[in-house]
């Protein structure tokens, strides 16, 4: 689809809030494409082969707000990328032909399994699993980020009693550098076929594009808003 169809379905820009908690780090808006102020200090696109420093880390969870240890899982080849079980599971070779992509799991100490950077054994000890790759170029990681937000956009509304998740936030680090991310709602919060309006999501899933780069990261520990926030601008700008 083209670009202009995946823009239309995105609900609106996201500004990182100027919010204090003391349960929650405060995110700010400094990083954010409307409030770069001097253009020195803007992280610059990515480009060049994925590796492993261009992904998520335990350390960005503990700053949104996640007090547990996290044990860190890398591979590189191919494999699922999402949990969009309402649009049809695939691997990222069957949707991209990407076949090298550096995967990374994110899972409590108390797992066992034993699987590489897959889900861990126990749903509950599951934290956090991104999918990243190099595109070649940002026009390409740009194609690649739309069509796999597209994915997930059907996934908004799901009949009742089922999981759903929420609308569609976008945060602009920089120029070329942006994610945008959909809150995860569980079923019993779904009476209508969509997401709750007033109710905060446990984690979601967020699609992100740094230059050439582009991934999915799928929040499993009940993050809400502003935490989901903080994690998913530190995890584009680090893509």
């Amino acid at each position: 689809m083209t670009a202009a169809v995946g823009l239309g379905l995105l609900t609106g820009r996201f500004v990182l809030p100027a919010r204090s908690a003391p349960a929650r780090p405060s995110a700010t808006t400094g990083a954010t494409a409307s409030s770069q102020g001097a253009r020195s200090t803007a992280p610059k696109p990515s480009s060049g082969p994925m590796t492993n420093r261009h992904l998520v880390t335990g350390a960005d969870f503990r700053e949104a707000g996640v007090s547990q240890r996290i044990q860190v899982r890398d591979r590189v080849g191919d494999g699922y990328y999402a949990n969009a079980v309402c649009t049809g599971e695939r691997t990222l070779g069957q949707t991209l032909g990407s076949y090298d992509a550096h995967f990374r799991a994110l899972v409590t100490p108390k797992d066992t399994g034993d699987e590489g950077a897959t889900k861990a054994a126990k749903i509950k000890d599951d934290v956090a699993f991104e999918v990243a790759d190099d595109a070649g170029s940002r026009a390409l990681a740009r194609n690649y980020a739309e069509r796999l937000l597209l994915e997930e956009v059907p996934c908004q509304s799901e009949v009742a009693t089922h999981w759903v998740y929420g609308p569609t936030h976008t945060i602009d680090v920089a120029a070329d550098i942006t994610a945008s991310w959909m809150g995860m709602y569980d079923g019993d919060l779904n009476s209508r076929g969509t997401a709750p309006r007033g109710k905060e999501p446990c984690g979601g899933i967020a699609i992100l594009r740094n230059g050439s780069h582009y991934g999915v990261l799928e929040v499993e520990v009940c993050l809400d808003t502003a935490a989901m926030t903080r994690i998913v601008q530190a995890a584009v700008t680090r893509l």
